[in-house]
């Protein structure tokens, strides 16, 4: 439980290495994409959020700021973001491989600032890059 948010970017990861790219040439640096590798952690409460997904360092740095949005605007979109997200993850209807785990993310635990921010701006990139609306 302590790392569900971890957990769910990985999956979301795996998916998005599938075997259809490994035929391109070169490296991502190569390719103008640079390593996206962000790691958030709540060192306090022992959770944290690891995104490993190409080009979302770019796509981050043209988001407003951490503190443009208040924490409880953030927690009540996460919150929304999770509903909906793990309604696709249990419906048959939707892409295993873009829905392929629940997240729990507990309300009642204040996963601070950095959490909540990092879990926004992916659900946000997470909505343009694969098309999808989880509001």
């Amino acid at each position: 439980m302590k790392y569900f948010l971890s957990i769910c970017v990985l999956l979301l990861l795996l998916y998005s290495c599938d075997s259809s790219k490994s035929s391109m040439r070169g490296t991502s640096e190569n390719m103008g994409v640079s390593s996206d590798t962000v790691r958030i952690a709540n060192d306090s409460l022992e959770y944290e959020i690891l995104v490993i997904e190409p080009g979302f360092n770019a796509w981050l740095i043209t988001q407003p700021p951490k503190g443009y949005y208040g924490l409880p605007f953030l927690e009540i979109r996460n919150r929304l973001y999770v509903v909906n997200y793990n309604q696709r993850v249990l419906s048959p209807n939707f892409n295993r491989n873009l829905y392929p785990q629940t997240i729990d993310y507990d309300p009642n635990i204040h996963y601070g600032m950095e959490v909540n921010y990092m879990l926004y701006n992916y659900f946000q990139y997470f909505e343009k890059k694969y098309n999808q609306r989880l509001k």
